[in-house]
């Protein structure tokens, strides 16, 4: 089975070792794709300041920024294609995009939170 590359484009990154008090679904995606990247998926995320040449190197995320201005962020890319834009996509899409089903992304997510437990129960303190 071919694996598919996703790529979310994003108006900024955030280190989800920044801590608690952000964005929920900022930390749900950043902390889905450090998982999903650990067990060697092909997805990738951009931050428009941290990676400005990703955003014009691809086409079809330059016109829709062209077209929508930040309205479009975030965008996400699968194999060339826009799947999503203003809005990160669900667990389940991204399960679903790398060919995985909903209660593998469960497991993969559990392993990731029990090796990176911290004196604090892993989560926010």
């Amino acid at each position: 089975m071919k694996m598919n590359t996703i790529e979310i484009y994003d108006s900024k990154l955030t280190d989800v070792r920044a801590g608690c008090g952000g964005n929920s679904e900022v930390m749900r995606i950043a902390t889905i794709i450090k998982a999903l990247v650990a067990e060697g998926k092909n997805i990738h995320r951009y931050g428009l300041i941290e990676n400005p040449e990703m955003f014009t190197v691809n086409k079809i995320v330059d016109e829709a920024l062209k077209n929508e201005s930040a309205l479009a962020f975030p965008i996400t890319v699968v194999d060339g294609e826009i799947k999503r834009n203003g809005t990160y996509p669900s667990n389940l899409e991204l399960a679903t995009w790398l060919g995985m089903t909903q209660e593998e992304l469960v497991v993969l997510l559990m392993k990731a939170k029990m090796s990176s437990r911290s004196f604090c129960g892993g989560d926010c303190c």
